[in-house]
């Protein structure tokens, strides 16, 4: 419109001209020209003008849309690690009480060995017996994918095809499969050396995650595993999707059929704690029911022999995570890594013998913590088995434990860090000899925990030097300079690592001496980021591959991927700030001296980081999460309102008990299916029994075995002498309701302590 106004002018112009030239010839003989140059001058100047303003417009558009994607991309993140936070803690929780827990009795003693400690590799004679496969039987019926061994190719490609048609392996080709791979894992280096003589090629891809369809769209871009193309698949092949298991499956019929030419890394994903709170320990058992234990058991014994790194020409250190300043590959070939069955705990615990009653640290004698102030247990507890007593015994798990944690810190020396108010063992850098000892670890033992921990769990900054990775709660944070360090240590040329998903599916950073490559497209919703594998040929140089395995992604403009990826972050951070109402009433209520019901949006941010400690620009991020504000001041408790009516339009439960739920879900299907030590879904009465005996042994409190014993049988609803989730849940005053169910609990909120 604008461009044809500018003609409609010109045009006007030109017939001016030609008027003016035809009246008076004499004078006006160069009007017609010169009237032609002074507008085509006038012309091209305001043309230049508009593309400098649609420049303008357009790039502050682009700008701000970068801005939405950035600010979506770390609340993903920051609630992404904080659940990893959260995962370990509550597993050194149990550590620790596990380390002071002296058992009477051979079965206390197994149930706790099976609970959360590591044992040492089993004999293959053993396991064997304990996962035999030759029992499992194949029915007349079954219509799977058959396996014979040795695997050849067609039978790794037909997994593939059955896969794609949504069919399952029966678990005894599962459990011969899982034996098989043990068995040539076994037989590998610590760092797989690959060389780029021997295949035009060497791919390497990164965190997959269960989505099984990116390894679908990587083989079909790519091509399937051969003596022509090798692969590196760098860790974290489960938890999170859905479709773990066959990716598993695939790879490890893969490696048997071309141990040459593939290669499998171990990720942090690939420990048998971290699977019971994303999802793949959860997806095995649903998937296969009969035989779920034996195949768990079975793929925990797998994981831990997985290689730690791949060395490709002496030259580019492939590995999951990253480096610390005291990576040493020397000292990483050596390490005995079977015997890391879960690094979030260190090697094999010690056999400790201590006194039920104290602990001895530096000369004095700790007393253990007293029973807490109106607790629920005590000699008489046994006849309580009511409403009353599981309420009594919420309101303990969630008003003691975190005190008890900071006493337990206190007594076994534990240094406080920043965003760690927990016993955390895994995120320390260096400990002390007390932190060792509490540990359960040697000094040796230790040092090679922790070469695998920070090559598993550590992430690249631009700062220099080398950090405890708070952020995480495990491994480090490494700089520019300690990655100079290894690669002229080493005779390196560069590092390739994944763990951490990138909006373009990689990143270099540290002057291009470190590549990040993550192969789950679509991580966090889809539109939020590409998958991207790299290829190395014997120049070293890497060429990129890049896709998108969701076929709507491709259909959405940028605006519309980052409104629909940026719906869902809010949808997420909201939910989380829905499941700290009580505590951010108290801490606005710091602020709220008069009790106005209103604070300023400056206070709001400060108050709202210093509870959920997620680092986010509460500020910038405002808009999204405060619709109405009144001269700057904030309604805080109709705000929150808003919040609840949100949530409760989702889940039709009263918002009190969605707080709960929201806050404690995660950690409490994580608490059930460690105490569900036998992944049989069912919490047995001696499970029960075992731990509460460790807690109540643990916090000093008199409880006696009837006393447990009726406590078990009052969660159980049903009778069927066992505990199933939902009536876990309920125990700790939470339930799962239909939106038609009427049946309501009343909840108790926690009070606000000293104004935090």
């Amino acid at each position: 419109m604008f461009k044809t106004l500018l003609y409609v002018i010109w045009d006007g112009f030109l017939n001016l001209a030609s008027h003016i030239s035809g009246e008076c010839p004499n004078q006006c003989a160069l009007g017609y020209s010169q009237v032609s140059a002074l507008f085509g001058s006038v012309l091209h100047v305001t043309a230049f003008k508009a593309a400098v303003l649609i420049q303008r417009w357009y790039r502050r558009y682009v700008a701000r849309l970068e801005m939405r994607r950035r600010c979506t991309w770390r609340i993903f993140q920051s609630i992404e690690y904080s659940c990893e936070q959260d995962q370990i803690k509550l597993h050194n929780f149990f550590s620790y009480l596990m380390d002071h827990f002296t058992p009477s009795s051979s079965k206390e003693r197994d149930f706790i060995s099976r609970m959360l400690t590591e044992e040492e590799s089993y004999k293959d004679t053993e396991l064997e017996k304990l996962c035999d496969y030759q029992s499992v039987e194949v029915p007349d019926s079954y219509v799977g994918p058959h396996l014979s061994f040795p695997l050849l190719p067609d039978h790794a490609t037909a997994l593939v095809e059955a896969f794609k048609q949504k069919q399952q392996l029966h678990a005894h080709y599962v459990l011969k499969l899982l034996h098989e791979t043990r068995r040539h894992l076994m037989q590998l280096p610590n760092i797989s050396y690959v060389s780029t003589c021997y295949s035009e090629e060497i791919t390497i891809c990164g965190d997959l995650h269960g989505r099984l369809d990116d390894l679908f769209l990587i083989f079909y871009k790519n091509g399937l595993p051969s003596p022509e193309k090798s692969y590196v698949f760098n860790g974290d092949f489960v938890d999170r999707g859905k479709q773990s298991i066959e990716i598993l499956i695939i790879l490890f019929a893969f490696l048997l059929v071309y141990p040459k030419e593939v290669h499998l890394n171990r990720g942090n994903h690939e420990d048998h704690m971290v699977n019971l709170r994303y999802g793949f320990t959860k997806e095995v058992m649903q998937k296969y029911k009969v035989h779920g234990k034996k195949i768990l058991k079975m793929l925990q014994n797998v994981f831990c022999w997985l290689p730690l790194a791949t060395l490709i020409d002496q030259k580019v250190l492939v590995l999951h995570g990253g480096v610390s300043d005291a990576t040493d590959l020397e000292l990483l070939a050596k390490i005995e890594r079977h015997k890391f069955v879960s690094v979030l705990r260190g090697k094999k615990r010690k056999e400790k013998s201590r006194p039920m009653e104290s602990k001895v640290t530096n000369g004095e004698s700790l007393p253990r913590s007293s029973s807490f102030p109106g607790s629920c247990f005590h000699p008489g507890f046994a006849n309580a088995a009511s409403t009353s007593s599981r309420t009594e015994l919420s309101q303990w798990v969630r008003q003691s434990v975190q005190e008890e944690l900071e006493k337990c810190r206190r007594q076994v020396g534990f240094r406080e860090t920043q965003g760690d108010e927990d016993l955390t063992c895994v995120s320390s850098v260096t400990m002390t000899e007390l932190e060792l000892e509490s540990c359960g670890t040697s000094e040796s033992s230790h040092e090679e925990w922790k070469q695998i921990v920070d090559i598993l769990w550590s992430d690249p900054v631009p700062q220099e030097g080398c950090q405890m990775n708070t952020v995480r709660g495990g491994g480090c944070y490494f700089g520019p300079d300690v990655t100079e360090k290894i690669l002229q240590k080493h005779s390196l040329q560069f590092l390739i690592r994944s763990h951490e998903c990138k909006q373009e599916g990689y990143e270099f950073c540290h002057n291009r001496k470190v590549l990040t490559i993550f192969s789950a497209s679509n991580y966090y919703e889809v539109g939020s980021n590409r998958g991207a594998y790299v290829k190395l040929g014997p120049d070293l140089i890497p060429h990129f591959v890049q896709y998108q395995a969701n076929k709507t992604a491709h259909t959405l403009t940028m605006r519309q991927r980052i409104s629909r990826v940026e719906e869902s972050a809010f949808r997420a951070l909201r939910e989380k700030l829905f499941a700290h109402t009580s505590d951010l009433i108290c801490r606005f209520k710091v602020y709220d001296r008069d009790d106005t019901g209103n604070i300023t949006l400056s206070d709001w941010a400060t108050a709202v980081e210093s509870v959920l400690h997620l680092g986010l620009p509460w500020r910038m991020l405002r808009p999204q999460l405060v619709r109405s504000t009144a001269a700057g001041m904030l309604e805080y408790k109709s705000w929150l309102d808003d919040l609840a009516v949100e949530q409760r339009s989702k889940e039709h439960i009263q918002s009190s008990l969605l707080e709960i739920i929201y806050r404690n879900r995660s950690n409490l299907e994580t608490i059930f299916r460690i105490i569900d030590s036998d992944h049989s879904g069912l919490i047995s009465f001696e499970e029960f029994h075992h731990t509460w005996r460790l807690f109540s042994s643990h916090m000093n409190i008199e409880l006696t075995d009837d006393g447990i014993s009726d406590l078990a049988r009052s969660i159980d609803f049903n009778k069927d002498g066992n505990i199933d989730f939902n009536e876990f849940l309920e125990a700790f005053r939470l339930i799962e309701q239909s939106p038609g169910d009427d049946k309501t609990v009343a909840l108790t909120t926690p009070h606000c302590r000293d104004g935090s």
